[in-house]
């Protein structure tokens, strides 16, 4: 999938994460593992009873957006923080739940834009070892 294959963005991380999830749901016939990856919605503005019931269910700030669990290579599963191009930073949870992944053996990255987080996907996808 080329960009321009990929409708205009909004130039925020939703419309970046939404983009990845438009390119998995094209190559799902050559890689379908993707069929497992799911959004965390653990961000973005929400009215505050909204805001409030998500918190008593669990939600929880700085999880990373994006799972992928299923194991390749020496990683039990993936986990991407979406950011959008240029301009994103990790907060202090972010960081957090990062390094509490990494000491767990998942792979966590930072991807700045939808195309970052496909070639992450691809290398994530196409490594060997530790399958079903």
């Amino acid at each position: 999938m080329r960009a321009s294959d990929v409708p205009e963005l909004n130039p925020h991380e939703t419309g970046e994460q939404q983009a990845v999830f438009q390119w998995a749901k094209y190559h799902l016939g050559k890689y379908p593992d993707l069929e497992w990856m799911y959004a965390i919605p653990n961000g973005g503005y929400r009215h505050k009873a909204t805001a409030a019931r998500l918190k008593a269910e669990g939600v929880k700030s700085g999880v990373p957006d994006i799972c992928l669990p299923i194991p390749r290579g020496i990683y039990p599963g993936l986990y991407i923080e979406m950011k959008r191009p240029k301009k994103g930073r990790l907060s202090e949870n972010q960081k957090r739940w990062r390094a509490v992944l990494c000491r767990n053996g998942y792979r966590v990255e930072r991807c700045d834009g939808w195309q970052q987080a496909v070639a992450v996907l691809l290398n994530y996808l196409n490594l060997e070892g530790m399958r079903e």
